[in-house]
Protein backbone atom coordinates (compact mmCIF):
# COMPACT_ATOMS: atom_id res chain seq x y z
CA UNK A 1 0.00 0.00 0.00
CA UNK A 2 1.04 3.65 -0.40
CA UNK A 3 1.04 6.22 2.09
CA UNK A 4 -1.49 9.13 1.06
CA UNK A 5 -2.55 12.72 1.99
CA UNK A 6 -5.22 14.06 -0.08
CA UNK A 7 -6.25 17.70 -0.12
CA UNK A 8 -8.78 17.28 2.76
CA UNK A 9 -6.21 15.60 4.86
CA UNK A 10 -3.47 18.50 4.22
CA UNK A 11 -5.92 21.66 5.22
CA UNK A 12 -6.82 19.41 8.09
CA UNK A 13 -3.29 18.72 9.30
CA UNK A 14 -1.89 22.62 8.70
CA UNK A 15 -5.12 23.88 10.08
CA UNK A 16 -3.91 21.09 12.93
CA UNK A 17 -0.36 21.76 13.18
CA UNK A 18 -0.26 25.63 12.37
CA UNK A 19 1.27 26.95 8.94
CA UNK A 20 4.26 28.76 10.52
CA UNK A 21 5.02 25.65 12.59
CA UNK A 22 5.33 23.86 9.83
CA UNK A 23 7.22 26.10 8.13
CA UNK A 24 9.47 25.81 10.76
CA UNK A 25 9.92 22.39 10.99
CA UNK A 26 10.46 22.52 7.20
CA UNK A 27 13.54 24.62 7.53
CA UNK A 28 15.07 22.20 9.76
CA UNK A 29 14.44 19.00 6.91
CA UNK A 30 15.43 21.80 4.39
CA UNK A 31 18.88 22.97 6.39
CA UNK A 32 19.17 18.99 6.25
CA UNK A 33 19.25 18.34 3.08
CA UNK A 34 20.83 21.35 1.85
CA UNK A 35 23.93 20.58 3.72
CA UNK A 36 24.07 16.85 1.91
CA UNK A 37 23.36 18.56 -1.59
CA UNK A 38 26.13 16.75 -3.19
CA UNK A 39 25.06 13.16 -2.12
CA UNK A 40 21.93 13.96 -4.64
CA UNK A 41 21.10 13.36 -7.85
CA UNK A 42 19.95 16.40 -9.52
CA UNK A 43 18.36 17.64 -12.99
CA UNK A 44 16.55 20.71 -14.08
CA UNK A 45 13.41 20.35 -13.98
CA UNK A 46 11.30 19.08 -17.55
CA UNK A 47 9.79 21.13 -18.62
CA UNK A 48 6.53 21.37 -21.16
CA UNK A 49 5.80 25.09 -22.58
CA UNK A 50 2.34 25.86 -24.21
CA UNK A 51 0.70 29.33 -24.35
CA UNK A 52 -1.06 28.94 -21.73
CA UNK A 53 1.62 28.14 -19.35
CA UNK A 54 4.04 25.48 -18.64
CA UNK A 55 3.65 21.60 -16.85
CA UNK A 56 6.95 20.32 -15.20
CA UNK A 57 8.34 17.34 -13.47
CA UNK A 58 10.82 18.38 -10.82
CA UNK A 59 12.92 14.86 -9.90
CA UNK A 60 15.32 14.56 -7.43
CA UNK A 61 16.78 11.27 -5.42
CA UNK A 62 19.86 10.75 -2.48
CA UNK A 63 19.88 6.87 -3.70
CA UNK A 64 17.69 5.85 -1.43
CA UNK A 65 14.53 7.78 -2.02
CA UNK A 66 13.29 8.83 -5.07
CA UNK A 67 11.06 11.95 -5.46
CA UNK A 68 9.50 13.84 -8.37
CA UNK A 69 7.08 16.60 -7.99
CA UNK A 70 4.14 17.22 -11.07
CA UNK A 71 3.42 21.35 -11.11
CA UNK A 72 1.83 23.66 -13.64
CA UNK A 73 2.08 27.50 -13.83
CA UNK A 74 -0.82 28.77 -15.98
CA UNK A 75 -0.15 32.89 -14.70
CA UNK A 76 -3.66 33.53 -16.35
CA UNK A 77 -5.17 30.85 -14.62
CA UNK A 78 -6.94 33.47 -12.22
CA UNK A 79 -8.94 35.48 -14.82
CA UNK A 80 -10.32 31.97 -15.87
CA UNK A 81 -11.86 30.76 -12.42
CA UNK A 82 -8.49 28.28 -11.82
CA UNK A 83 -5.54 28.36 -9.21
CA UNK A 84 -2.13 29.43 -11.25
CA UNK A 85 -0.02 26.30 -9.76
CA UNK A 86 -1.35 23.04 -8.98
CA UNK A 87 0.88 19.85 -7.77
CA UNK A 88 1.44 16.69 -6.46
CA UNK A 89 4.07 14.67 -5.52
CA UNK A 90 5.47 11.52 -4.64
CA UNK A 91 8.42 9.67 -2.81
CA UNK A 92 9.52 6.46 -4.29
CA UNK A 93 11.53 3.29 -2.42
CA UNK A 94 15.08 3.50 -4.83
CA UNK A 95 15.77 -0.60 -4.00
CA UNK A 96 12.47 -1.39 -5.55
CA UNK A 97 10.92 1.11 -7.38
CA UNK A 98 8.04 1.43 -5.44
CA UNK A 99 5.88 4.75 -4.28
CA UNK A 100 5.23 4.70 -0.90
CA UNK A 101 4.01 8.10 -0.31
CA UNK A 102 1.60 10.35 -2.25
CA UNK A 103 0.37 14.02 -1.76
CA UNK A 104 -1.28 17.03 -2.72
CA UNK A 105 1.41 20.00 -3.16
CA UNK A 106 -0.26 22.94 -3.88
CA UNK A 107 -0.77 23.87 -0.73
CA UNK A 108 2.65 22.21 -0.07
CA UNK A 109 4.27 23.93 -2.07
CA UNK A 110 3.45 27.52 -0.89
CA UNK A 111 4.56 26.43 2.37
CA UNK A 112 7.92 24.75 1.19
CA UNK A 113 8.48 28.26 -0.97
CA UNK A 114 8.36 30.02 1.90
CA UNK A 115 10.05 27.88 3.85
CA UNK A 116 13.14 27.81 1.73
CA UNK A 117 13.23 31.56 1.46
CA UNK A 118 13.40 31.44 5.49
CA UNK A 119 16.00 29.40 5.93
CA UNK A 120 18.09 31.42 3.35
CA UNK A 121 16.80 34.99 5.18
CA UNK A 122 18.30 33.36 8.47
CA UNK A 123 21.79 32.95 6.83
CA UNK A 124 21.82 36.14 4.88
CA UNK A 125 19.45 38.71 6.28
CA UNK A 126 20.75 40.80 8.72
CA UNK A 127 20.05 39.46 11.98
CA UNK A 128 18.05 42.60 13.35
CA UNK A 129 16.29 42.67 10.45
CA UNK A 130 12.32 43.71 11.46
CA UNK A 131 10.67 45.02 7.99
CA UNK A 132 9.90 43.56 5.67
CA UNK A 133 8.26 44.99 1.91
CA UNK A 134 6.29 42.30 -0.53
CA UNK A 135 6.10 43.27 -3.74
CA UNK A 136 2.95 41.08 -4.88
CA UNK A 137 -0.28 39.66 -3.00
CA UNK A 138 -0.90 36.99 -4.37
CA UNK A 139 -1.10 32.94 -3.27
CA UNK A 140 2.12 32.69 -1.53
CA UNK A 141 2.15 36.19 -0.07
CA UNK A 142 0.91 35.13 3.65
CA UNK A 143 3.17 32.10 3.98
CA UNK A 144 6.12 34.21 2.92
CA UNK A 145 5.11 36.57 6.08
CA UNK A 146 4.89 33.51 7.83
CA UNK A 147 8.18 32.20 7.11
CA UNK A 148 10.40 35.35 8.02
CA UNK A 149 8.22 35.63 11.18
CA UNK A 150 9.69 32.58 12.15
CA UNK A 151 13.41 32.52 10.61
CA UNK A 152 14.12 36.63 11.75
CA UNK A 153 11.09 37.85 13.69
CA UNK A 154 10.28 40.17 11.59
CA UNK A 155 6.42 40.89 12.33
CA UNK A 156 5.90 44.89 10.39
CA UNK A 157 5.09 44.49 6.72
CA UNK A 158 4.64 46.79 4.34
CA UNK A 159 2.94 45.41 1.07
CA UNK A 160 2.05 46.50 -2.42
CA UNK A 161 0.33 45.12 -5.40
CA UNK A 162 -1.37 46.29 -8.64
CA UNK A 163 -4.84 44.48 -7.54
CA UNK A 164 -6.27 45.95 -4.81
CA UNK A 165 -8.46 42.83 -4.11
CA UNK A 166 -5.15 41.35 -3.51
CA UNK A 167 -3.77 43.13 -1.32
CA UNK A 168 -7.16 43.10 0.66
CA UNK A 169 -7.12 39.52 0.83
CA UNK A 170 -3.59 39.52 2.67
CA UNK A 171 -3.98 42.33 5.19
CA UNK A 172 -7.28 40.05 5.88
CA UNK A 173 -5.44 37.14 6.46
CA UNK A 174 -2.58 38.18 8.41
CA UNK A 175 -3.95 40.95 10.74
CA UNK A 176 -5.81 38.27 12.75
CA UNK A 177 -2.53 36.34 12.93
CA UNK A 178 -0.55 39.34 14.84
CA UNK A 179 0.88 40.88 12.14
CA UNK A 180 1.20 44.90 11.82
CA UNK A 181 0.67 45.74 7.95
CA UNK A 182 0.95 48.96 5.90
CA UNK A 183 -0.21 49.25 2.60
CA UNK A 184 2.13 50.89 0.38
CA UNK A 185 0.78 53.64 -2.28
CA UNK A 186 3.69 51.99 -4.51
CA UNK A 187 6.83 49.73 -5.13
CA UNK A 188 9.40 52.81 -4.64
CA UNK A 189 6.37 53.09 -1.03
CA UNK A 190 6.83 49.92 -0.07
CA UNK A 191 10.46 49.14 0.08
CA UNK A 192 11.38 52.15 1.66
CA UNK A 193 13.59 51.31 4.50
CA UNK A 194 12.72 47.83 4.43
CA UNK A 195 15.55 44.99 5.39
CA UNK A 196 13.80 42.49 3.57
CA UNK A 197 12.22 42.94 0.22
CA UNK A 198 10.14 39.80 -1.18
CA UNK A 199 8.95 40.23 -4.78
CA UNK A 200 6.08 37.31 -5.76
CA UNK A 201 4.12 38.66 -8.43
CA UNK A 202 2.96 35.84 -11.25
CA UNK A 203 2.89 38.07 -14.67
CA UNK A 204 4.89 35.83 -17.40
CA UNK A 205 6.78 38.73 -18.60
CA UNK A 206 10.21 40.00 -18.44
CA UNK A 207 9.35 42.87 -15.80
CA UNK A 208 10.98 45.32 -13.57
CA UNK A 209 8.65 45.64 -10.31
CA UNK A 210 11.61 46.90 -7.92
CA UNK A 211 14.23 49.43 -10.07
CA UNK A 212 17.82 49.46 -8.67
CA UNK A 213 17.17 53.05 -7.28
CA UNK A 214 14.39 51.98 -4.72
CA UNK A 215 16.86 49.15 -3.44
CA UNK A 216 18.87 50.48 -0.05
CA UNK A 217 22.00 49.11 1.23
CA UNK A 218 22.22 46.36 3.80
CA UNK A 219 18.89 44.83 1.89
CA UNK A 220 17.96 41.53 1.94
CA UNK A 221 16.38 40.52 -1.54
CA UNK A 222 14.71 37.45 -1.92
CA UNK A 223 13.24 37.05 -5.40
CA UNK A 224 10.70 34.26 -5.99
CA UNK A 225 8.58 35.25 -9.27
CA UNK A 226 11.32 35.06 -11.78
CA UNK A 227 10.83 31.23 -12.00
CA UNK A 228 10.57 30.03 -15.97
CA UNK A 229 11.88 31.34 -19.01
CA UNK A 230 11.17 34.62 -20.23
CA UNK A 231 9.86 35.48 -16.18
CA UNK A 232 11.72 37.91 -14.48
CA UNK A 233 10.87 40.54 -11.94
CA UNK A 234 14.14 42.33 -11.10
CA UNK A 235 15.94 45.24 -12.67
CA UNK A 236 18.74 43.26 -14.25
CA UNK A 237 21.45 46.80 -12.76
CA UNK A 238 20.54 44.81 -8.97
CA UNK A 239 22.20 42.02 -9.88
CA UNK A 240 25.76 43.45 -10.16
CA UNK A 241 25.02 45.35 -7.01
CA UNK A 242 24.41 42.60 -4.91
CA UNK A 243 26.18 39.44 -3.77
CA UNK A 244 23.36 36.75 -5.20
CA UNK A 245 22.80 33.07 -3.89
CA UNK A 246 20.55 30.22 -6.15
CA UNK A 247 19.36 26.61 -5.61
CA UNK A 248 20.61 24.74 -8.63
CA UNK A 249 22.83 27.20 -10.81
CA UNK A 250 22.25 24.84 -14.18
CA UNK A 251 18.26 25.65 -13.71
CA UNK A 252 18.44 29.09 -12.25
CA UNK A 253 20.36 29.97 -15.22
CA UNK A 254 16.92 29.17 -17.73
CA UNK A 255 14.49 30.46 -15.00
CA UNK A 256 15.92 32.78 -12.83
CA UNK A 257 16.67 36.46 -13.25
CA UNK A 258 19.82 35.20 -14.08
CA UNK A 259 18.33 34.97 -17.27
CA UNK A 260 19.18 39.19 -17.58
CA UNK A 261 23.08 37.89 -16.50
CA UNK A 262 23.88 34.78 -17.67
CA UNK A 263 27.75 34.72 -16.72
CA UNK A 264 27.41 36.48 -13.75
CA UNK A 265 29.17 34.66 -10.96
CA UNK A 266 26.83 33.29 -7.91
CA UNK A 267 27.21 30.81 -5.27
CA UNK A 268 24.60 27.96 -4.54
CA UNK A 269 23.48 28.78 -0.81
CA UNK A 270 24.57 24.75 -0.04
CA UNK A 271 28.08 25.97 0.10
CA UNK A 272 27.43 28.35 2.98
CA UNK A 273 25.63 25.90 4.59
CA UNK A 274 29.00 24.14 4.80
CA UNK A 275 31.46 27.04 4.62
CA UNK A 276 32.52 26.68 1.42
CA UNK A 277 31.40 29.80 0.48
CA UNK A 278 30.66 33.37 2.66
CA UNK A 279 27.41 34.31 3.27
CA UNK A 280 26.88 37.91 4.04
CA UNK A 281 29.96 39.58 4.72
CA UNK A 282 28.81 43.22 5.93
CA UNK A 283 26.17 45.28 7.08
CA UNK A 284 26.03 47.23 3.87
CA UNK A 285 25.87 44.39 1.73
CA UNK A 286 22.68 43.50 -0.46
CA UNK A 287 22.17 40.01 -0.82
CA UNK A 288 20.12 38.85 -3.72
CA UNK A 289 18.34 35.31 -3.08
CA UNK A 290 17.49 34.12 -6.72
CA UNK A 291 14.40 31.20 -5.84
CA UNK A 292 13.60 29.25 -8.78
CA UNK A 293 12.08 26.50 -6.72
CA UNK A 294 14.17 23.07 -6.84
CA UNK A 295 13.61 19.76 -6.51
CA UNK A 296 15.33 18.86 -3.48
CA UNK A 297 13.34 21.52 -1.65
CA UNK A 298 10.16 18.84 -2.46
CA UNK A 299 12.08 16.11 -1.54
CA UNK A 300 12.52 17.68 1.67
CA UNK A 301 8.36 18.97 2.19
CA UNK A 302 7.41 15.46 1.17
CA UNK A 303 10.09 14.05 3.73
CA UNK A 304 8.61 15.95 6.45
CA UNK A 305 4.81 15.47 5.85
CA UNK A 306 5.46 11.85 5.06
CA UNK A 307 7.54 11.78 8.84
CA UNK A 308 4.88 14.56 10.55
CA UNK A 309 1.65 12.68 9.38
CA UNK A 310 2.57 9.09 10.16
CA UNK A 311 0.40 7.44 12.66
CA UNK A 312 -2.37 10.34 12.44
CA UNK A 313 -5.51 10.57 11.23
CA UNK A 314 -4.46 12.59 8.51
CA UNK A 315 -2.95 9.94 6.01
CA UNK A 316 -4.31 6.94 4.78
CA UNK A 317 -3.58 3.87 2.74
CA UNK A 318 -4.47 3.76 -1.17
CA UNK A 319 -4.19 0.76 -3.90
CA UNK A 320 -1.81 2.38 -5.97
CA UNK A 321 0.59 -0.40 -7.03
CA UNK A 322 -0.76 -3.75 -8.95
CA UNK A 323 0.93 -6.93 -6.81
CA UNK A 324 0.23 -10.04 -7.91
CA UNK A 325 0.93 -12.97 -5.86
CA UNK A 326 3.50 -14.38 -8.52
CA UNK A 327 5.67 -11.12 -9.26
CA UNK A 328 5.64 -13.11 -12.61
CA UNK A 329 2.57 -13.55 -13.28
CA UNK A 330 0.59 -9.85 -13.81
CA UNK A 331 -2.03 -11.28 -16.06
CA UNK A 332 -2.97 -13.45 -13.50
CA UNK A 333 -4.69 -10.64 -11.19
CA UNK A 334 -7.21 -10.41 -14.58
CA UNK A 335 -6.71 -13.78 -16.26
CA UNK A 336 -9.81 -15.33 -14.00
CA UNK A 337 -12.13 -12.81 -14.16
CA UNK A 338 -11.83 -11.67 -18.27
CA UNK A 339 -14.42 -13.19 -20.15
CA UNK A 340 -14.26 -16.52 -21.97
CA UNK A 341 -15.12 -17.14 -25.58
CA UNK A 342 -17.85 -17.65 -26.77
Amino acid sequence: MTRFVDVRNMVRWVAATGPEQIITGMMQYLEEDFRRWESFDKTPRIASHTPFGVIELMPASDLETYAFKYVNGHPSNPARGFQTVTAFGVLADVHNGYPVFLSEMTMLTALRTAATSGMVAKHLARPDSRRMALIGAGSQSEYQALAFRAALGIEHLTVWDIDPDAIAKFVRNLLPLGFTVSVAGSAAEAVAGADVITTCTADKANAIVLPAEFVEPGVHINAIGGDCPGKTELDPAILGQANVFVEYLPQTRIEGEMQAAPDLPVTEFWEVLVGRSHGRTSRDEITLFDSVGFAIEDFSALRFVRDSVEGTGFVEDIDLVADPEDPKDLFGLVGSLAPTGP
